[in-house]
C-alpha cells in the first residue's frame, strides 16, 4: 500500500499540462499530456467548464439523498486555459483550484488512472446509488429499481459507442447517470420533480464571467471557432453548435 501511494503522488506532480481539441461532438479531447507514462491518450476525454457547470446542476438534485460533496474534488485533476496553439488546439496547464469553490472556469480530467478503485470510479458510484435512491423515492415502481440496473445501462451505452466506433467521453456517462430515468418512466419523475426547480442549488456560485486577456489565449483558430477575446466564447460556441 505505501508503494502504490508514493506512485500515484509521482504521477500527479507529473501531471502539469496537456493540450486539448474540440471534438465534431462537442466535446474536448485530450491530445497531448505531460505525464505520458501514466496516460493514455486513445480516446482520453477531458470536461469543460460548461459541462462542469451542468455536472454541478443536476447533482444539486441529490442533495437531500446524501450527496458528499467532498468526494467531488479528488475524483478530477483541474486544468485552467493557457493558451492557443494553433490547429484547433489549446494548452491547458494544471491548477489546485476547486470546482466547486474556483471563480475561474475550469477543465476537469477525471481521474481514471485505476479503473476500479480511482476517485472518479467512487464518484461515480456514490452518484448512481443516490441516483437510485432518489428515484425509487420519487416514482412509485412495482419493483424498486437496483444499482445493477443503472450499471447495466451504462454498459449498454458505452457498447454501443464502441460498436458505432465512437470515443466513449466521460461528461456523457456522468450524464447518463445524473439524468438517468427508466423508460417509459419519462414523465413521472418531471411531475414530481416540477416543485424542485426553484429549490437552491448547492450553495455554489455560478461560474464568473471572467475575461481573459487577449495576450494570455493568442490568436484564435478558426477551426476552434473560438472568436472573441475571452474564454466565455469558448463555452458560447459549444452551446451553439449543440
Amino acid at each position: 500500500m505505501p508503494f502504490k501511494l508514493s506512485n500515484m503522488t509521482n504521477c500527479s506532480s507529473k501531471l502539469t499540462w496537456c493540450v486539448v481539441r474540440l471534438g465534431n461532438d462537442t466535446n474536448w479531447w485530450v491530445t497531448e499530456i505531460s505525464d505520458e507514462i501514466h496516460w493514455d491518450l486513445d480516446g482520453l476525454s477531458i470536461i469543460d467548464p460548461r459541462q462542469i457547470h451542468h455536472i454541478i446542476d443536476l447533482m444539486s438534485a441529490l442533495r437531500d439523498y446524501g450527496l458528499k460533496t467532498d468526494l467531488i474534488d479528488p475524483a478530477f485533476y483541474c486544468f485552467r486555459i493557457d493558451k492557443d496553439i494553433g490547429k484547433g488546439r489549446i494548452r491547458l496547464i494544471r491548477t489546485e483550484e476547486s470546482l466547486l469553490e474556483s471563480e475561474e472556469k475550469l477543465f476537469a480530467l477525471p481521474d481514471i488512472l485505476d479503473d476500479d478503485k480511482s476517485p472518479y470510479s467512487d464518484l461515480l458510484d456514490h452518484l448512481i446509488r443516490l441516483r437510485v435512491k432518489m428515484l425509487n423515492d420519487v416514482i412509485g415502481f412495482e419493483k424498486p429499481l437496483t444499482v445493477d440496473e443503472i450499471e447495466e445501462f451504462l454498459r449498454e451505452k458505452q457498447q454501443d459507442d464502441y460498436m458505432q466506433g465512437h470515443a466513449y467521453h466521460l461528461f456523457n456517462e456522468m450524464l447518463a447517470v445524473l439524468e438517468y430515468v427508466p423508460e417509459g418512466f419519462e414523465s413521472a419523475e418531471d411531475e414530481k420533480g416540477a416543485g424542485a426547480e426553484e429549490e437552491d442549488d448547492l450553495e455554489i456560485e455560478d461560474l464568473p464571467e471572467e475575461d481573459v486577456d487577449e495576450d494570455e489565449l493568442g490568436e484564435i483558430d478558426e477551426d476552434m471557432r473560438l472568436y472573441g477575446e475571452d474564454s466565455n466564447n469558448l463555452i458560447d460556441e459549444i452551446e451553439a453548435n449543440e
